[in-house]
């Protein structure tokens, strides 16, 4: 990730190929960045592609240490993700617990941070309304 990103607002910058998140402010000095799973090129439980949507998107939603999803795992969900920051429908950043925050886009479409990183992001750094840039794969 670039160590500056031209910006006039805080932006997240997800970076797939390099597995990376970056969080910049609005002078587009980076704050923070680490390690960050995307969506995998194919889900066999689902049969399709779970990339994550790229694009440019917005926080529409938060929660606390207790986001769960609602899908996955199936059939009945219940899979952690503390720390949720929804940006498009279904996607979200969040926390996963370690072993799960791995150099390989393998969700089903949310980007996994590590828990630290995903705690720092939703109480220090994002609101709702910030932006989230996903960038190609």
């Amino acid at each position: 990730l670039p160590n500056h990103f031209e910006t006039d607002e805080r932006v997240i910058l997800v970076d797939p190929v390099d597995h990376a998140w970056g969080a910049y402010e609005r002078d587009g000095v980076l704050m923070r960045a680490g390690l960050a799973t995307a969506g995998g090129n194919w889900c066999p439980d689902i049969k399709r592609s779970c990339r994550t949507s790229v694009g440019a998107y917005r926080i529409n939603s938060m929660g606390d240490e207790g986001c769960i999803s609602r899908i996955y795992p199936k059939p009945k969900g219940g899979g952690l993700m503390p720390y949720c920051m929804y940006f498009n429908g279904g996607e979200a950043l969040h926390g996963s617990p370690e072993g799960a925050v791995v150099e390989a886009n393998i969700s089903h479409g949310c980007v996994r941070l590590r828990i630290p990183d995903a705690k720092w992001l939703r109480y220090d750094f994002a609101s709702i309304g910030t932006k989230v840039v996903i960038l190609p794969y």
